[in-house]
C-alpha cells in the first residue's frame, strides 16, 4: 500500500517544477486543494479519483486493495466524503473497502435476480 505522504510526493514529481495552479487546472481541482494534498492532507474521494487519474495510478495501490479481479463497470456507487480533521487514513481505507464490498453485494444480488 502506498502512503498518503507518497501520494504527495507523486504529485510533486508529476508537477516537475510546474506551478501548482497549472497542475491543479490539469487535475480539475483548486490550487489550494492540490497543495493541501501534496502536503499530506487527505483528499475527499472525488479529488482522490481526479488526482489518481492525472497521476495515471490505480487508486487500489493507495487503498491496499487486490489487483486480482478487474473492477466491474456494471455497478457504480458514488460517495463523497468531506475532509474532516477527525478522519484518519485507516478510517478512509476502511470506508473505501466498505463501499467496494457493498458494490460487490449489490451486483451479486442483481445477478441472482437476473437468472
Amino acid at each position: 500500500m502506498i502512503s498518503l505522504e507518497e501520494f504527495g510526493r507523486l504529485i510533486a514529481l508529476k508537477r516537475d517544477g510546474r506551478g501548482i495552479r497549472s497542475a491543479a487546472a490539469d487535475v480539475g481541482v483548486s490550487s489550494a486543494t492540490l497543495s493541501r494534498v501534496e502536503n499530506g492532507q487527505m483528499p475527499d474521494l472525488a479529488t482522490f479519483a481526479k488526482i489518481c487519474k492525472w497521476l495515471e495510478v490505480d487508486p487500489r495501490e493507495f487503498l491496499g486493495l487486490s489487483f486480482d479481479a478487474p473492477p466491474k463497470a456494471e455497478v457504480r456507487t458514488v460517495a463523497h466524503f468531506r475532509k474532516q480533521k477527525t478522519i484518519n487514513p485507516e478510517t478512509a481505507v476502511a470506508l473505501g473497502e466498505l463501499i467496494l464490498a457493498a458494490q460487490r453485494e449489490m451486483k451479486a444480488r442483481r445477478d441472482l435476480v437476473m437468472r
